[in-house]
């Protein structure tokens, strides 16, 4: 396929906009619509800073946040035989999204612990699940609650808890344009008094 665009650069008879059909997104429409959204601000796409806004950076950064909507991208949670049913806790875990209203970033920290059935997995791979999650546009939570029961399906969890704080720059940059946290929480199953305990000492110790 070959674009009619006369903005688009022509390499061995094919445009740069051509997307191979392995690519996750569709870089033609994620050129296009930088593009536009660039003339819209009353920028000209093609001076010299902004070319490769529009051609390669932003359309990276789309198929970089469009992560958690691709399976295939999804980390493998391979489990192995738990020695205990005891509480796993991970704290401090980063978190990256997009806000779905908006299109801005919000960023902050996820907490997460489960209690295992018999199956348990990785601690690395706890990280990396937040982060495919988080690769999407979505509300905060949303995420939440999605981290909260995508864990309890991939690891078979009897209980799961969930607690993101993050800052949303579409508060910080606009509209009331200060930045606070704003914290969710989700949980699957029936944690113990002692489980929430645990947990909530485990985040206190973090921020500490």
């Amino acid at each position: 396929m070959t674009s009619d665009d006369p903005h688009l650069v022509e390499t061995n008879g094919s445009s740069d906009l051509d997307a191979p059909e392995s690519e996750a997104i569709d870089h033609e429409k994620g050129q296009r619509g930088v593009r536009l959204l660039l003339e819209a601000m009353g920028e000209n796409p093609d001076r010299p800073e902004l070319a490769e806004t529009w051609k390669r950076r932003v359309p990276d950064v789309l198929e970089t946040f469009s992560e958690g909507e691709r399976p295939d991208d999804k980390p493998t949670m391979r489990t192995f035989d738990a020695d205990s049913n005891g509480l796993i806790i991970k704290t401090g875990i980063p978190v990256y999204s997009l806000c779905e209203h908006h299109l801005l970033p919000y960023h902050g920290e996820a907490h997460v612990a489960y209690r295992p059935d018999d199956r348990v997995v990785g601690l690395s791979k706890l990280p990396r699940y937040v982060r495919w999650q988080s690769r999407r546009l979505t509300m905060q939570e949303q995420l939440t609650r999605d981290i909260a029961d995508g864990l309890a399906d991939e690891v078979n969890a009897k209980a799961v808890l969930v607690e993101i704080t993050a800052t949303h720059m579409c508060e910080a940059m606009r509209g009331i344009e200060t930045t606070t946290a704003t914290t969710t929480r989700a949980t699957v199953g029936s944690p113990t008094d002692t489980e929430q305990r645990r947990f909530r000492d485990a985040i206190q110790r973090t921020e500490d």
